[in-house]
């Protein structure tokens, strides 16, 4: 029998009231105390849990079976006119790439008559084999303020050679010759009488035109499955036009063994220099000066690698024969390095310690002072130990740093020092105070370098140096022509696809030279000479991928520093030309 509605609720109400009835208490009703006896601890159990069927059965009279329906498909071809278009890549805008062609040449024309040519042709013979060939000439008629006597230069050079390359080996060899011609117009400030005929006579009796003359031949080889990994060897004939001449002869193999899975490596020298001098420099003395020294030297290390530190261990031994003077020695040198990465590329610690013979030789003493007298007391000089410690690393991607500070030993350094000289006639052109010699003396050197690199874009670089000298001598004697510090500086910028240029300022500080006036007095006390700055600039315009105009401007404060005693340098140069590429 259904109940209805109503007579729901009145039972439900009922059923609460008396439930309700049940649970109340009165107020002054006391539930009172009874002692309960625990005799079985309580162990709970669970129930077993009566799991619902995924599938429950329907008892449903209303369910009826499904009527299976059968059904088949006919296929009949739709024709269809439609035709999808063709998919088209998005299109990449690429660089074009800048075509590099095999020659050039180049010719620029400036003030004081400057004329820079140059011309440098390769050919590939074949798949392996190359020849190549270059020319330079760079000279200038003169015309420095103030200078007497005649201070045009030029410099003349030609080189040919023949290369291949190859799987297992590369090797080259070049054959090259060279003039040089130069005037020691540096004549002294307090040089001449003061009667003018007698100073004029006296100057226009000086011929201060001098050359040189080089002939070389050399090559280089590296090789990839073999015991020999490098060998350079050359041979150089130089001479100059007061009958001097030097002989040279340079080989340099370098070998690698496995030893106990650690490769050796060793550098085997032999650098022998002979040569002689007409003259010395003293007065009506017309006594030879000869020279002839042969350094065999061996410098075998190792390197290891360990996480992040990197350890370079060897020494050199040198074996110096003095043919002329019958004086023979051994020299030991360290050769020590190692770096450690603080943090990654970001910053790396190195220090060393090393040391090495040089052999001084007639040619490159003027290479680097071209004013010197054909008069030279020559000696191999010798770096006891360069010790040595710094950091680098990149301050940001595109920025690098590196800092250095050394502490240098130095046996028999070559120092160039101004001739002393006397108002008297003399037979050569170079004894007037116009020319230098070289000295020798025990130096040690407390240096500190510091250097900074960015790349603030593709199309902007800059770089910044500075060196920063203290020098200590035995005897009282100064570092001759040393300066004390260098700074340089370079900007380089594309301005468009176009236009270029550059800066590059560099700044010497003061050096001591000496020179006496033996006709008036034997004592004087060293000369310094002022620091000097100079800025140079360039811009260029690239015409074509083959034509590119340049303007360089050299020496824009146009001062008239010297960069020796008494050479003062030519003021404000404009030199103006054009590069062309090509190929045959």
């Amino acid at each position: 029998m259904k109940l209805n509605c109503r007579h729901k609720i009145i039972i439900l109400l009922v059923l609460f009231a008396a439930q309700f009835s049940f649970a109340q208490v009165k107020k002054n009703e006391s539930i009172g105390t009874e002692t309960v006896n625990v005799v079985k601890p309580y162990s709970p159990t669970i129930s077993d849990a009566f799991k619902v069927k995924e599938t429950p059965s329907l008892d449903d009279s209303g369910n009826q079976p499904k009527e299976v329906i059968k059904y088949s498909i006919l296929s009949v071809p739709v024709a269809s006119t439609f035709t999808p278009s063709k998919g088209k890549a998005e299109g990449v805008e690429k660089a074009k790439k800048e075509r590099l062609f095999n020659n050039y040449a180049t010719l620029g024309l400036g003030n004081y008559s400057t004329l820079n040519a140059e011309l440098f042709v390769n050919q590939d013979l074949g798949n392996n084999d190359y020849v190549a060939g270059m020319f330079r000439h760079h000279s200038s008629q003169g015309g420095i303020k103030d200078v007497e006597l005649n201070d045009e230069f030029y410099d003349t050079a030609i080189n040919i050679g023949y290369g291949q390359n190859n799987r297992d080996a590369a090797w080259n060899v070049d054959l090259g010759y060279q003039n040089q011609i130069y005037n020691w117009y540096g004549l002294p400030s307090d040089f001449g009488s003061t009667i003018p005929d007698q100073r004029y006579n006296l100057i226009n009796s000086i011929n201060p035109d001098h050359s040189y003359n080089t002939i070389w031949l050399g090559g280089n080889a590296e090789f990839t499955e073999s015991i020999f990994s490098k060998l350079s060897a050359k041979f150089t004939h130089f001479s100059d036009s007061y009958s001097s001449s030097e002989n040279r002869f340079f080989v340099k193999p370098t070998f690698t063994v496995d030893i106990m899975d650690q490769a050796i490596k060793t550098n085997v020298i032999v650098d022998h220099v002979n040569g002689s001098f007409k003259n010395n420099y003293l007065q009506d003395n017309t006594e030879a000066l000869k020279y002839s020294f042969t350094n065999v030297g061996i410098e075998p290390s190792f390197v290891i690698n360990e996480n992040d530190w990197t350890l370079e261990l060897g020494a050199g031994v040198f074996y110096s024969a003095d043919s002329e003077n019958s004086g023979n020695k051994f020299y030991l040198y360290p050769k020590v390095n190692a770096s450690y990465k603080l943090v990654g590329d970001l910053m790396i610690f190195y220090t060393g310690v090393n040391g090495g013979l040089n052999q001084n030789s007639y040619a490159d003493f003027v290479t680097e002072n071209p004013f010197l007298s054909p008069t030279l007391n020559m000696r191999p000089s010798s770096t006891q130990y360069n010790v040595f410690a710094g950091l680098k690393g990149k301050l940001a991607n595109n920025v690098s740093y590196n800092l250095t500070g050394s502490y240098l030993n130095e046996k028999d350094k070559a120092l160039f020092k101004a001739n002393d000289y006397t108002e008297v006639i003399t037979n050569e052109d170079y004894a007037f105070g116009n020319s230098f010699g070289v000295v020798y003396e025990d130096i040690r050197t407390l240096r500190f370098y510091a250097e900074l690199k960015a790349d603030f874009s593709q199309n902007v670089t800059f770089g910044i140096n500075g060196t920063f000298n203290s020098y200590n001598t035995d005897n009282v004697v100064e570092a001759w022509n040393l300066p004390s510090m260098k700074l340089s500086s370079t900007l380089d910028v594309n301005i468009t696809k176009q236009w270029y240029a550059g800066l590059n300022v560099f700044y010497v500080g003061e050096r001591k030279d000496m020179q006496v006036n033996s006709a008036i007095t034997t004592n004087s006390a060293p000369i310094t000479l002022k620091s000097y700055f100079d800025a140079n600039a360039h811009l260029g315009y690239k015409f074509s991928e083959r034509l590119t105009f340049f303007l360089k401007l050299n020496n824009i404060g146009n001062q008239a520093y010297e960069k020796w005693l008494n050479y003062p340098v030519q003021g404000f140069q404009v030199l103006g030309g054009a590069n062309y590429k090509f190929d045959f």
